[in-house]
C-alpha cells in the first residue's frame, strides 16, 4: 500500500504550492483522474527541479542582435534586480535556441560570471550601455567555478545557449538591440 502514502505526500506538496488539483483514492478513480494526476505529477516535478510560479508566467522581451550575416532575433527573460541576476539560468536544463537572459546592470561596471549551478553550456555576450558587443565568452563550461570576467566595462550581459555566438558570427563590435540599451 505505497502508493496511497505517495500520493497523500504528493496532495500535501501540491497544496502547500496553492494548487488546486484533486486527486481521488484508489476506489473512486475517474476518467478525469489520470489527467489529473499527471498534472499533480508535472507540478511536483517542476517545484522538484527548482522552479517557481513565477516562472511558468514568464514573459519575454523581443532582442535582436545584428552580425555580419543579419539581423537575429531572440526571446530574453530579462534580470534587472540583485535576486534576478544571481540566479541567471542556474538549475535549467533545457532553454529554446530563440531564447536567452539579458542582464541589466544599469550601470556600466566590469563584471563577473560564472557557471556553478548552471547544467547548460552558454555564451556569455557583454555588451556597453550603446548596445555594442564588448567582449564574448563563448560556451562557458557547465556547473563550473572559473570566474569568468567581463575584460571590459559593460551595462548588460546576454547569455545564450553555448555555440550561437559562433553560429551568428558575433563579434566585438557588433550591435545589440533592446530598450536597455541608448540607441
Amino acid at each position: 500500500m505505497g502508493f496511497p502514502v505517495c500520493r497523500r505526500s504528493l496532495t500535501a506538496i501540491i497544496e502547500k504550492a496553492g494548487v488546486n488539483v484533486p486527486i481521488r483514492s484508489t476506489s473512486a478513480l475517474s476518467w478525469r483522474a489520470p489527467r489529473r494526476f499527471a498534472a499533480a505529477l508535472f507540478v511536483f516535478a517542476y517545484f522538484a527541479i527548482g522552479g517557481s510560479i513565477g516562472a511558468l508566467a514568464q514573459t519575454f522581451d523581443k532582442l535582436e542582435i545584428v552580425t555580419s550575416t543579419g539581423v537575429h532575433a531572440f526571446s530574453v527573460e530579462l534580470a534587472r534586480n540583485d535576486a534576478e541576476r544571481e540566479k541567471g539560468l542556474m538549475y535549467r536544463r533545457f532553454m529554446p535556441a530563440d531564447r536567452g537572459m539579458l542582464f541589466d546592470f544599469k550601470r556600466e561596471e566590469p563584471v563577473t560570471f560564472w557557471m556553478k549551478n548552471t547544467y547548460i553550456p552558454l555564451d556569455m555576450i557583454f555588451i556597453s550601455h550603446a548596445g555594442t558587443v564588448v567582449s564574448i565568452a563563448a560556451n562557458a563550461e557547465p556547473l563550473s567555478e572559473r570566474l569568468i570576467p567581463s575584460e571590459r566595462p559593460c551595462y548588460g550581459v546576454l547569455e545564450v545557449n553555448g555555440g550561437v555566438a559562433e553560429s551568428i558570427g558575433l563579434k566585438p563590435g557588433d550591435k545589440v538591440r533592446h530598450p536597455i540599451f541608448a540607441p
